[in-house]
């Protein structure tokens, strides 16, 4: 046989050449990636987002780092379906996704999913239909016609239909009539972007004296590279915005993206207003309140590096950004950053892991530090930029607490008469007036007078609350709601059944009581109209359409009212009376930024605390103006205690449907606990809250030294504990911030 003769035989009987396998990470509870075949001709690079058959369904998945199984024979595994027209995920957020999951202890592909949960928008838009002018005039000419041709002149530039009618004040008719004659011809053009490029020269910065110097500490940061951890710290109104907008400026300079994380996005248009006004366009936004076609074109946008700014919450930590080059997390301390859904997570500490990992500086803002970022502070990890003053030399509130076992309310009522003849006089100088009760509602609990009977929710360890604007009774766990009754479900009694206690609606009430000519504006999230009514009241709060202003935290977070010179806190105790070992900071944070909304343009502005507790350093703290004593005192405490972030905790709620099936689970994993020195488990016990959802529920806490290996312990014991059956459901919360 000739050899041309033996290579033609060889080439027909030639092996096929091996399918490609690869490891896929879907969106499920799975511990790991599957593997999957990669079809002749298609291909896949490691955070290439595709679709793959899982049981009977096609869902998104993406390309992992590791290793295939190989013991799996190619010839038997599912092939990938599509690869989408989108970039791949960047290695610095796979290996972000990876920290994250091993961090918390959740399966990766449910981390995974949060940057990926777009599905419509891994494919391109579609292009839209547009026109350009072809030259030449019409046979007659009007005035309308003139306009439209004056317009385009002799650029070589599409438009749109109502784009082009709208720019030249014309209807589309004539644009019409210009296209039948020839002088347009129909063509195709990109969609427009989401939102504009922000323009970091388009307005200059209003900063002055140190917030000039925190500004070029902040610059000088940015420009040098590389990753580095700020802290902004000043009180209320000290420019704290303005400063941070110089670093975001510098990073729009260099090309980069940027992200910016607000704990209550949907409800500051206050500062997205800002934002324009020193960028010259508004960032792109993510939140739950956008429509998902308004999510797909900005996440397609992130990802293409079309938007350069995104403001969000919490979820837009997990955005595959192009090219992010800054993390900045406002108000820092709010416990909204803290995920307790499916995988929990703190988006502020994350948020400083992702900026570590892909080497870019990240800068954390408040007036009232978390006590880890004070300690991490003081001890250099984080570079401190503090603003002691407020911008334009405004002075601070003048601070004072009413003792209500001495300046009591009238019977029945909530408000302290030295509050009422504070608000009568702020009134009088057309001034507007806060009063603040974290408190949603009516009241917090209704009962019959006859028999004591007490409203319950059917599902929840929790009473139902009343919200008399809407006549129901509210869980405010699970949001089971009925009817407010007329008469007692237990002895029948009529109109014997009394709210205990205030909510905002109660308040509201009272005040009409005393100013029925004020005008008054209640502010909660649970109020019909939703975020589109509050964004509305925020502006007529801020217009001065407003007496006083009656509100839950809403009303806390870094809206500027410049007529509000008077702030009332009606319980100022109320977040002291729990086991919650971060109570006394989060009072102290949540008080001091309600307190900080007056006099933030300059009036001389009063804060009045009414509290049955005046001696309590939390209440000194506040009105001495130095939070220095109060955070020097609780990083003492801390530090003894070994509580975060001298120590470690990590939550495990065990639930089922039977309470001995949650108790009996809960116990084998505390049995199953390894003996590890510095490391302690306490419980299992009832959870404060029993009972939610109809689901019973036991809490262990585990408690370590700041260098113990917290994700380890639990590992093992989640490992040799009892396998999960039936109903029982176990969650891990590391660093957990709610103690019920």
């Amino acid at each position: 046989m000739s050899t041309e003769s033996t290579n033609l035989f060889g080439a027909l009987f030639e092996a096929p050449p091996a399918r490609q396998v690869v490891p896929v990470l879907v969106p499920l509870p799975a511990p790991g990636p599957y593997s999957y075949a990669v079809p002749e001709g298609m291909h896949v690079e490691p955070g290439s987002i595709i679709q793959v058959p899982l049981g009977p369904r096609q869902v998104i998945g993406v390309v992992w780092d590791s290793q295939p199984d190989d013991k799996l024979d190619p010839k038997k595994l599912r092939p990938i379906t599509q690869v989408f027209d989108c970039p791949p995920l960047s290695a610095d957020m796979r290996r972000f996704i990876e920290w994250v999951a091993g961090y918390t202890l959740s399966p990766p592909g449910l981390v995974a999913r949060m940057a990926i949960r777009a599905p419509a928008a891994l494919e391109p838009e579609p292009m839209i239909e547009g026109i350009r002018y072809m030259g030449g005039q019409p046979e007659r000419m009007t005035p309308a016609r003139a306009r439209v041709l004056d317009l385009v002149g002799e650029e070589d530039i599409s438009w749109t239909r109502a784009g082009l009618a709208h720019a030249a004040g014309v209807s589309t008719s004539v644009i019409d009539g210009l296209t039948q004659r020839g002088l347009f011809e129909t063509v195709f053009m990109p969609p427009p972007p989401v939102v504009a490029r922000p323009d970091p020269d388009y307005a200059a910065a209003r900063i002055e004296g140190p917030q000039t110097e925190a500004a070029a500490e902040i610059v000088a940061l940015v420009r040098k590279g590389g990753f580095s951890s700020s802290l902004i710290d000043g009180v209320t109104g000290s420019g704290k915005t303005e400063v941070y907008f110089e670093a975001i400026a510098e990073t729009l300079r260099q090309g980069r993206q940027v992200l910016i994380l607000l704990p209550e996005i949907a409800l500051t248009s206050s500062f997205l207003e800002r934002f324009q006004d020193r960028f010259g366009a508004k960032p792109g936004e993510w939140h739950s309140d956008l429509s998902p076609r308004t999510r797909e074109r900005v996440w397609r946008g992130i990802v293409t590096g079309a938007v350069q700014v995104v403001a969000g919450a919490r979820s837009a930590l997990f955005l595959p950004f192009e090219n992010l080059g800054l993390i900045v997390v406002d108000e820092e301390h709010d416990p909204a950053y803290k995920q307790e859904d499916r995988v929990f997570y703190n988006a502020r500490d994350m948020a400083v892991v992702r900026a570590r990992i892909g080497d870019f500086p990240i800068v954390l803002v408040s007036a009232t530090p978390s006590v880890e970022s004070k300690v991490n502070a003081q001890a250099g990890r984080y570079h401190l930029l503090h603003l002691p003053t407020r911008f334009g030399d405004a002075a601070m509130p003048d601070l004072h607490l009413i003792d209500m076992r001495r300046h009591a309310p009238q019977r029945g009522g909530f408000l302290s008469p030295v509050l009422l003849r504070a608000i009568g006089k702020t009134i009088e100088h057309g001034h507007q007036s806060l009063l603040f009760l974290n408190r949603r509602g009516y009241a917090p609990l209704t009962l019959c007078r006859v028999c004591g009977h007490r409203f319950q929710c059917p599902q929840c360890s929790s009473w139902l609350v009343e919200h008399r604007f809407r006549n129901q009774i509210q869980c405010h766990q699970c949001g089971y709601h009925e009817p407010t009754p007329e008469a007692c479900p237990e002895c029948g009694t009529l109109d014997h059944l009394v709210a205990c206690g205030p909510g905002v609606e109660r308040i509201a009430e009272e005040v009409e009581k005393h100013f029925p000519e004020a005008r008054t504006i209640v502010m909660s999230s649970d109020l019909l109209g939703g975020v589109k009514r509050l964004r509305l009241e925020l502006d007529a709060i801020a217009r001065g359409d407003a007496d006083i202003v009656i509100g839950t935290q809403l009303v806390a977070k870094g809206h500027n009212f410049p007529l509000m010179t008077l702030v009332g806190i009606i319980d100022a105790d109320l977040g002291l009376a729990n086991g919650d070992p971060r109570a006394a900071e989060r009072t102290f944070q949540l008080l001091s930024q309600v307190t900080g909304r007056a006099g933030r343009t300059g009036l001389k502005s009063h804060g009045l605390l009414q509290t049955y507790q005046p001696q309590h350093p939390v209440m000194q703290a506040i009105v001495s103006g130095d939070p220095s004593a109060f955070y020097e005192r609780e990083i003492t405490e801390r530090e003894k205690a070994i509580l975060p972030p001298f120590g470690r905790l990590a939550s495990v709620i065990v639930s089922a449907e039977g309470r001995a099936d949650a108790e009996l689970h809960a116990r084998g994993l505390r049995a199953a606990a390894p003996q590890v020195s510095g490391i302690s488990v306490l419980g299992p016990a009832e959870a404060p809250l029993a009972l939610v959802r109809g689901r019973h529920r036991f809490r262990l806490l585990v408690h370590g030294r700041r260098n113990s290996d917290m994700q380890g312990f639990l590992q093992v014991m989640m490992e040799k504990g009892p396998k999960i059956r039936g109903s029982v459901h176990v969650q891990i919360d590391v660093d957990p911030q709610s103690f019920l």
